[in-house]
This record gives C-alpha cells, sequence and structure tokens, in this order.
C-alpha cells in the first residue's frame, strides 16, 4: 500500500493566529520584544525550541512553557482547515492511499486538532514529538514512523510547506511534495520533488510522483 505522510501546520490546516500570538505572549511574558504576529510566520513548521533558540531567547524552555500556557487554552483552535483539503483527502483515500500525519507540533496537541477539524478519519497513524522534544528533528520523526509501521519509505511520499519536511523525507529515502500554500518559499520548495501549488491539485499530484 502506497503512503503519503502529512505535514498539520501550513499544509492541512493554517495555524498563523494561535502559534503566532502564543509566541507574542511568551515573549511579552518575559518581557522581550515582540515582533508584529506577520513578521513571525517563519516560526510555523521548525520546532518551538529551534524557534525560540533562534530568536536568541535566554531560557528558550522556559519560552516554550510560556507559549503553551497560551496555546493549550486558546491557541489551538486559533486555526482554520485550507479549501478543499477534505476533498483532497477524501480522493485520496478513495483511492485506497494510506494517509499519517508527520508534525513538529507534539501529537498531544496534533490529535486534538485532527479530530476537532475532522481530520483525524482519514490518517492511519498520526506521528509529533512528545511534550518533552523528543523526536523534535523530523527526519528522526519520521524514521520513528516508518520502524514502528514497517512502512517502506520507497512507497511513500512527505507532503508539507517547509524545508524540514523535504529535508527530513530525503534522509529517509522518501520523495517529497512542497505545497504553496503554507508558510514556506520558493527556494525550500525547490528542494522537493514536486511543487502543488492548490490542494485540488493534490491527489493528481501524489498519483504523479507515487502512482498506485
Amino acid at each position: 500500500m502506497k503512503t503519503v505522510f502529512l505535514d498539520l501546520d501550513g499544509t492541512l490546516t493554517d495555524p498563523k493566529i494561535g502559534i503566532t500570538k502564543s509566541f507574542i505572549h511568551a515573549l511579552e511574558k518575559l518581557d522581550l520584544p515582540a515582533p508584529h504576529m506577520d513578521e513571525l510566520e517563519w516560526v510555523i513548521g521548525p520546532s518551538l525550541m529551534d524557534s525560540f533558540t533562534r530568536m536568541q531567547v535566554p531560557d528558550p524552555q522556559l519560552a516554550i512553557n510560556l507559549y503553551r500556557e497560551r496555546y493549550t487554552s486558546v491557541g489551538l483552535f486559533e486555526n482554520s482547515l485550507y479549501s478543499d483539503i477534505i476533498p483532497a483527502l477524501e480522493q485520496l483515500q478513495g483511492a485506497d492511499y494510506r494517509m499519517c500525519l508527520a508534525t513538529a507540533k507534539p501529537h498531544a496537541y496534533a490529535r486534538k486538532i485532527t479530530a476537532h477539524f475532522g481530520i483525524a478519519p482519514f490518517l492511519n497513524h498520526e506521528f509529533g514529538p512528545e511534550l518533552d522534544g523528543t523526536r523534535n528533528n523530523k527526519a528522526d520523526l519520521l524514521a520513528h514512523a516508518l520502524e514502528l509501521t514497517g512502512i517502506d519509505p520507497a512507497q511513500s511520499v512527505m507532503v508539507g510547506d517547509r524545508h524540514h519536511d523535504f529535508d527530513a523525507a530525503r534522509a529517509v529515502g522518501m520523495k517529497a511534495v512542497a505545497v504553496t500554500w503554507g508558510y514556506g518559499s520558493a527556494e525550500e520548495w525547490a528542494t522537493a520533488d514536486v511543487v502543488c501549488e492548490v490542494p485540488q491539485d493534490l491527489p493528481a499530484v501524489i498519483r504523479e510522483i507515487l502512482p498506485l
């Protein structure tokens, strides 16, 4: 069975409001300068630890705790499904592709989101890091998923919007599809095997790169 691994943030849902406002909350609590939410789009995709470290926050773990203080109570569902994602998933499911979630968001949160937005019924497995940061690296996450399920990477594809998705796919011997409706850049998309510009084209793009 051919398998499609799907990123969550910037691929299935648009989490900009919840994520960026929770980042701003953490920075303000630490009395650090807080950029406007439009200047924080780059934090959508990487792990929280990577993002706060890149921002040179003195105590990244404390910043993560403060981020989650808001995110778990308010930010989780300040989120929306991208248009035509559900029909795309329906087509893939109808064509007998197996679908799995592979997200940098801790699975404790990701599962709530996929259930809330009606994505969970399409997924055979949902993989994300632990809250303590275990498997924050997406390549480690995909390797774990493959080991746990026995899925063949040569019969799989990773779909995402950021270079972390494509880098991880390459590291485990999997092809990658870049989607342009998320938060990546043309430079990042160029490192994927193929680019998909609109959700309604996703089933056809996957059939091309991973024929049944």
